[in-house]
């Protein structure tokens, strides 16, 4: 006869053979290196941003901001939408204006150009959440594609949007995103190398 007891010692049992018989079942999190105040801007353009914590850094003036890709890409704000579609119920077809009165979000986040330079910015925008969410994203969804200026598309797991920083930026620094930043809306990827942070965004597909 199975008593509580001896159902609870066979379930600690079977539990203990899986981890001897399986020890890569063991996920061991990394630490992030954590930066001081005043980290060399030399030194971060070499980093990884998965691997550092920049809590402590200071932010970069925007005129100090280094560019990267297409900086004259010039958007019409009378006829530009941001179009969201794939595996969606509700497709969206947004103005610049619509995407303002969302609700906003403001965070640190630092963009490193591998070699190049680094830019640790104050960014507002909206998240991609919300934009999914009045989507009704379905079940089956995996991937959202971020499509900028000549194409350039970058894709981002889905389950990821809860875990890190990743928003659409319509400002930088209290200041409206200037063109050659990606005006009107630049994808901001908490952990991504500088070149994933698509400019210009006008379009986005759930897969």
């Amino acid at each position: 006869m199975w008593t509580r007891r001896k159902l609870l010692r066979t379930w600690l049992w079977v539990s203990f053979s899986n981890l001897i018989l399986n020890p890569f079942t063991i996920c061991w999190a990394k630490a992030k290196k954590l930066l001081p105040k005043g980290a060399s801007r030399e030194e971060l353009k070499n980093m990884n941003p998965e691997e550092i914590d920049t809590r402590n850094l200071e932010i970069d003036p925007l005129k100090t901001f280094g560019t990267m890709g297409p900086t004259d890409v010039a958007i019409d704000l009378k006829t530009y939408r941001l179009k969201v579609a794939g595996k969606v119920n509700q497709p969206l077809s947004l103005s610049y204006d619509q995407i303002l009165n969302y609700p906003s979000i403001t965070e640190t986040v630092l963009l490193i150009c591998p070699g190049f330079f680094s830019n640790n910015g104050r960014w507002t925008g909206v998240h991609l959440k919300s934009l999914l969410q009045e989507t009704q994203i379905r079940k089956e969804a995996q991937y959202v594609d971020i499509i900028g200026a000549y194409e350039k598309r970058v894709r981002i797991p889905t389950k990821a949007l809860d875990q890190k920083k990743i928003f659409l930026a319509y400002r930088v620094n209290g200041k409206t995103l200037p063109q050659k930043h990606g005006f009107p809306l630049r994808l901001v990827y908490e952990d991504a190398y500088g070149y994933d942070w698509i400019k210009y965004v006008n379009e986005i597909i759930v897969s």
